[in-house]
């Protein structure tokens, strides 16, 4: 298993690029919108997310600055597991109580777990 990137809230880009840009020297990407429809299946908020990656060869960080609709850290925040056998993990899941959402994204499924203190996991394979 690897860490694949950590996701984070940031209050707005310019201190996003200060920090992320500036400070640790990770490249950063053209910014994307997170539809609403995303933003409310992923963390439950009603607005569209803006997401900035900054990274190198060993670091990747998706920032994202909520809109309007607010939003806060603890919904935003998570980190995205690269696991070698997906459908093995997930079974491992069940099998341990563990909620698994799939969030359809065009024609694949984002797959989120949560710890039991409510962590927020993405998980990815290969």
């Amino acid at each position: 298993m690897h860490i694949k990137h950590v996701a984070l809230a940031c209050a707005s880009a310019s201190k996003a690029d200060t920090f992320y840009a500036n400070l640790l020297g990770l490249t950063k990407s053209e910014p994307k919108i997170l539809p609403l429809d995303l933003s409310r299946a992923i963390f439950n908020i009603d607005s569209e997310l803006v997401m900035i990656n900054y990274r190198d060869e060993n670091v990747h960080f998706e920032i994202f600055v909520p809109g309007s609709g607010g939003g806060n850290s603890r919904q935003i925040a998570h980190t995205c597991l690269r696991v070698d056998d997906l459908e093995v993990f997930l079974e491992k899941c069940r099998g341990l109580n563990i909620d698994v959402s799939r969030i359809p994204k065009g024609d694949k499924n984002l797959i989120f777990i949560k710890d039991f203190d409510g962590n927020l996991f993405e998980i990815k394979s290969g």
